[in-house]
This record gives C-alpha cells, structure tokens and sequence, in this order.
C-alpha cells in the first residue's frame, strides 16, 4: 500500500497544497479538498495490491496465526477438503468472486470514462 500512495504523492505538485490554504483553507481542509483527491489513484492501485492477496492467502494466516485464526480462504478450504460441504464452499465462493469483480468493474469504468474525456 505504501509504494502506490509514495509514488502518487511524490508526483503531487505541492503548490496546490500551497494555494488551497491562501484561500482560505485549514490544514485539513487543503488535505482532503487537494492531496486527498489527487491521491485517489494511489489509495486505489495500493487497495488493490493488499486486497486481492489477502481474500485467497490460507497458508500464511494457518502457519502464523495458528488453527483459530479466521479467514475466509482458509474457511474455503475447511469446507471445501475438511467438511467437505460443497455448497457451502461453492457459496463462499461465489461470494469471493462477487467482492472481488465489484471493485474491479468499478475501477475500469472509471478509467475508461477518464479516457474518454482526455
């Protein structure tokens, strides 16, 4: 996450900040009507980079957490190979997909309609 929003900041032309707060806003102010809208495309690409690894890891969390850590690839796998619940397991998946596809469809809308404006 910290890579994205690094390199999306560094790119960041400071004197926005600068002239927001000649204006007339605060510290905050300037923070979320300048740096926090122009760094969107790091928040997004860094969301993305911690997010999708996160939902399917289940070795990791089982080696390092132990058996009562709850994770939802590590509840797949139960279902799936220890219960074997297909269903249930099916369902859960399915439901990954979903969580997974949204922010994706979301994202390449935006970029496509931002192409289209260019």
């Amino acid at each position: 996450m910290v890579l994205p929003l690094y390199s999306t900041l560094e790119k960041m032309d400071e004197s926005l900040v600068e002239a927001a707060k000649d204006l007339g806003c605060t510290n905050i102010g300037a923070f979320w009507r300048v740096t926090f809208p122009l760094s969107l495309p790091g928040v997004i690409a860094g969301s993305f980079l911690v997010f999708i690894p996160v939902v399917g890891e289940f070795v990791i969390p089982d080696l390092l957490g132990g058996s009562d850590t709850v994770m939802i690839g590590k509840t797949m796998w139960e279902e799936f190979f220890n219960n074997r619940d297909w269903p249930a397991a099916s369902a859960v998946a399915i439901a990954l997909l979903i969580v997974l596809m949204i922010p994706i469809v979301i994202f390449q809308s935006n970029e496509a309609r931002q192409q289209e404006t260019r």
